[in-house]
């Protein structure tokens, strides 16, 4: 129930909802105020895995891959194109400018006159005489007039005013080997190594917050020994007073004291800061509003109990070398920069598509009225206005077929790419090796400083055991009168000292210790 609570009280005060953070209180012991959020180094870790930006953009990286991996696979799909256009003609060019062909349309006129003329002189008894050319044209005028039907005589004959088309385009690829072969090698390689990214981003962040976490802990720790000094300290203070007062100490030993206490209280004050900073530093990473207050439940020296130090007879750089996910990214790596070779040697193959071509096209003049003459008296014509969609405007074409393609030469581009491919796969491959020898580098490092911190935390921990007891000596020799001021605040400094060099190196021992484990590809918890 408390962790539900927990994670309740991070969703309305976490970043990504300051607007509701805004206008939602969480209200305790009757009083209008955030709550306080304590948290453990769990706590802290299952947080920073939920709500961290930087993680966050890694799991978008993710899902990026995976829409690159369907984009390379749609290339393979079939290609629907639908496209439609309109075209107005302001003036348009006549095909037989310059050309002879336009006598050729001319004497279609005398061929209507021969004809009319050869079937009058030969229509038996209704034969009549033949008429001269002008007399044909000129009846003819007057037969169109009579049907109300006007010649401009202008303009192009071949051009149409207004321009209609609609298409449809379907493409197949048949064989295109960049396309076969970089959609497979995506589909296959491209997903896990960006989820090796994230799951090397998630130990990083652990690691991050587990530093943080140990650094707060040794803030809030140091806070307390400056604390415990400067209450030492008083009562120092306290009795040299009495001693003052009793006339067996001289006056300048109480100024001594007082100076020191008021050098302890300021130390106390820049380790109150320094501890807010630490905090705030967690909270950054954690993915929370630095406006929540926080208190982290833990100790050091309970933490360095419970995480013992690594067996030394484990192989750690073998298990490192099959962990580590930025090992197997690397490694993944080189397998997508031989499928980039073979897409840049796939460019010296042809490539084979299948199309589909259906176009509806439509030529549709401004005036729209159709003439016809009377098959049996050339002189009597008719017209009829057509609508819009009449057959007469718009036509049909289909078509189909196949197209290979194989480029012979662009200029060595594609020699060049290839080579360009080589030297990518073989800087992989180096890479590769280079971070294995990283690895190994990394974890007899990580081995070394956890031994180190650990020998240097257990000798300060009999130190702290023996500062204590030394000023408790010279704390009853004071009160007893046999013992100095100097020698108490001596004692007391010992004392500082001692426990904050064994609280360094716990915090040492534990950052070395999460390295170590970082520095294996530990899976995150």
């Amino acid at each position: 129930m408390k962790r539900a609570l927990l994670y309740l009280v991070l969703f309305v005060f976490s970043g990504p909802h300051v607007l509701l953070a805004q206008s939602v209180t969480v209200p305790t012991d009757g009083e209008d105020r955030v709550a306080e959020l304590v948290i453990t180094l769990d706590d802290a870790i299952q947080i920073a895995l939920a709500q961290n930006i930087a993680l966050e953009q890694a799991r978008l990286d993710l899902e990026n891959a995976g829409a690159q991996i369907r984009e390379g696979w749609a290339e393979l799909f079939p290609q629907l194109d639908v496209s439609s256009s309109y075209t107005r003609n302001f003036r348009t060019v006549n095909p037989f400018t310059g050309s002879q062909a336009g006598g050729f349309f001319q004497s279609l006129g005398f061929i209507d006159w021969l004809s009319f003329n050869e079937q009058a002189r030969t229509d038996g008894d209704n034969a009549t005489s033949p008429i001269t050319i002008q007399e044909f044209f000129a009846r003819r005028q007057q037969g169109m007039e009579a049907a109300g039907i006007a010649q401009d005589g202008g303009g192009n004959p071949f051009g149409v005013p207004n321009q209609f088309l609609a298409g449809l385009s379907v493409t197949q690829k048949l064989f295109d080997g960049r396309a076969f072969f970089g959609a497979r090698g995506a589909s296959r390689w491209l997903e896990p190594f960006t989820e090796a990214g994230l799951n090397r981003q998630q130990q990083l962040l652990v690691d991050e917050i587990r530093r943080l976490f140990y650094g707060a802990l040794l803030a809030q720790a140091s806070v307390d020994v400056s604390r415990e000094s400067v209450a030492r300290s008083r009562r120092t203070l306290s009795e040299i007073s009495k001693q003052v007062e009793e006339g067996t100490a001289p006056k300048f030993q109480r100024l001594t004291a007082a100076v020191e206490l008021a050098n302890l209280e300021s130390t106390l004050t820049q380790r109150e800061t320094d501890r807010a900073a630490q905090l705030d530093a967690l909270k950054l990473s954690l993915g929370i509003a630095v406006t929540l207050d926080i208190r982290l439940r833990g100790s050091l020296e309970a933490d360095a109990l419970r995480f013992p130090p690594p067996d030394p007879d484990a192989p750690p750089a073998t298990q490192a070398l099959t962990r580590r996910p930025d090992l197997s990214q690397a490694r993944i790596n080189m397998e997508l920069e031989r499928i980039q070779l073979r897409v840049a040697r796939a460019e010296f193959l042809p490539t084979l598509d299948a199309f589909f071509n259906y176009n509806f096209q439509g030529s549709i003049p401004d005036n729209r009225v159709v003439t016809s003459s009377d098959p049996n008296d050339p002189f009597a014509f008719t017209s009829e206005e057509l609508g819009f969609f009449s057959d007469a405007w718009w036509d049909r074409t289909v078509s189909g077929g196949f197209r290979l393609t194989w480029n012979v030469f662009n200029g060595m581009a594609s020699r060049q790419r290839l080579e360009q491919r080589k030297i990518a796969l073989r800087r992989a491959e180096l890479d590769t090796k280079f971070l294995e020898r990283t690895v190994r580098t990394e974890v007899n490092a990580a081995l070394r400083d956890v031994a180190s911190a650990r020998t240097r935390m257990i000798s300060q921990q009999d130190n702290v055991t023996l500062a204590k007891t030394n000023f408790e000596f010279a704390e009853a020799r004071l009160a007893e009168g046999v013992a100095s001021p100097i020698e108490v605040r001596e004692a007391s400094d010992q004392l500082d000292e001692a426990q904050l060099n064994f609280l360094q190196a716990t915090h040492d021992y534990l950052v070395a210790l999460s390295a170590y484990q970082t520095a294996l590809g530990e899976p995150t918890p």
